[in-house]
């Protein structure tokens, strides 16, 4: 299902994160700078680890591309990791197993001791060098070609962070416009709207380093410009609010999903909860409110999709703060201890967020328009647009 699919590849240590997408329409315009920016806007943010200083990443685009423009062929990119040279030994492909490194202390929270029981591994290195968040550097990338196909038709993809730990501005920035949020959130350290409230997050981050702790926090992303009838009510997996929820949830240790006022919803009367219908000869269809955020019968209706995510504090924590696990070949007790972590990667993980609704779009814009010639589906979604405002 779907017209765009693309697999990543690589271990967090190993040389290289790569990545081929396939159903890419031809004559999109793209280039290595365009996608290095969400890169650099991922390793982003106060508050994040060591690993942030070793990796610059820079993506190589492999396949797919010709004098800037792409083929209709599936597209590789490819992200050296840095850091391989300290690791050639640990991670090599072939040769003998050595016991540097090994692991067989399970951290909670993390894939290490459910994927060393799935997939029969003591050492757990084997595990946590996929489940690594560092893997997202390729859906980064990947989202990044999705959202210059959507940029090019007048969608726009952005994100900011909305808390981290007990600290939000959600009631501050009601009144804000999204795509100002998104200006505003690009000029500030957490990525949060107010930029001027920078310092009282700081203040927590560095309290919660000290501390030995990791912060969580939520982010939201949203999309405007999006054209009335993306999706479908006809099947489950067709609904495009159940596809976004799939791909937040992907992200490394997402733990919920909103669209829209999600959650406060269920606390409404039915007559607070949904968004009227008015017409408008110059505009046709529209709503005053965006209560659905975007997507009513998994079908959006013409209102910008807001999509609110929640992210759960680091599990790897300092030393102070020690959690209790078992080791996973001797039976042992003992104490997990990381040194080298991010205490918060909330920041990070919007603009991680931004990439997978970037792909989920394109996808179902594809789905919609066709996916051979982007010069001829983008004339379709001029029609198209017209016919809306004339239905």
């Amino acid at each position: 299902m779907g017209s765009i699919r693309f697999l990543n590849a690589g271990e967090s240590h190993g040389p290289a994160l790569t990545a081929i997408i396939e159903g890419i329409p031809s004559n999109l315009k793209i280039s290595a700078d365009y996608i290095n920016r969400d890169l650099a806007r991922r390793q982003s943010g106060y508050g994040r680890g060591g690993r942030m200083k070793i990796e610059k990443d820079k993506v190589e685009i492999i396949s797919g591309v010709r004098f800037g423009y792409t083929l209709g062929s599936p597209i590789t990119l490819m992200i050296k990791n840095k850091d391989w040279e300290n690791w050639t030994e640990i991670m090599a492909v072939e040769g003998q197993p050595t016991d540097k490194k090994e692991i067989f202390n399970p951290r909670p929270g993390h894939a290490d001791l459910a994927g060393g029981i799935k997939y029969g591994f003591y050492d757990l290195r084997n595990v946590l060098e996929r489940a690594s968040a560092r893997e997202t550097t390729t859906r980064v990338a990947v989202g990044a070609v999705c959202k210059r196909l959507l940029e090019d038709i007048g969608i726009k993809i952005g994100s900011y962070v909305v808390s981290i730990g007990d600290i939000s501005v959600r009631d501050i920035i009601q009144d804000i416009p999204l795509e100002e949020r998104f200006d505003r959130a690009e000029r500030s350290e957490v990525r949060t709207p107010v930029p001027e409230e920078d310092e009282k997050f700081k203040k927590l981050i560095d309290f919660a380093k000290e501390e030995g702790e990791s912060l969580g926090g939520v982010f939201e992303v949203f999309a405007t410009g999006v054209p009335v009838g993306l999706g479908s009510h006809v099947q489950w997996d067709r609904r495009l609010d159940g596809r976004i929820a799939q791909a937040m949830m992907s992200i490394q240790a997402m733990k919920g999903v909103e669209i829209g006022e999600g959650f406060k919803l269920a606390e409404m009367f039915g007559s607070q909860a949904h968004d009227e219908i008015f017409w408008d000869k110059g505009k046709g269809f529209y709503h005053e409110t965006n209560r659905a955020g975007g997507i009513e019968g998994g079908i959006t209706n013409g209102e910008p999709i807001l999509v609110r995510v929640a992210m759960k504090p680091i599990p790897t924590l300092m030393r102070k703060k020690s959690l209790r696990s078992v080791n996973i070949k001797t039976k042992e007790p003992f104490l997990a201890a990381k040194e080298r972590s991010d205490v918060t990667a909330v920041p990070a993980a919007a603009v991680v967020g931004e990439a997978m609704l970037a792909i989920v779009l394109a996808d179902a814009v594809l789905e919609k328009f066709g996916n051979d010639n982007w010069i001829e589906i983008k004339n379709r979604v001029k029609e198209y647009r017209r016919y809306i405002k004339e239905f």
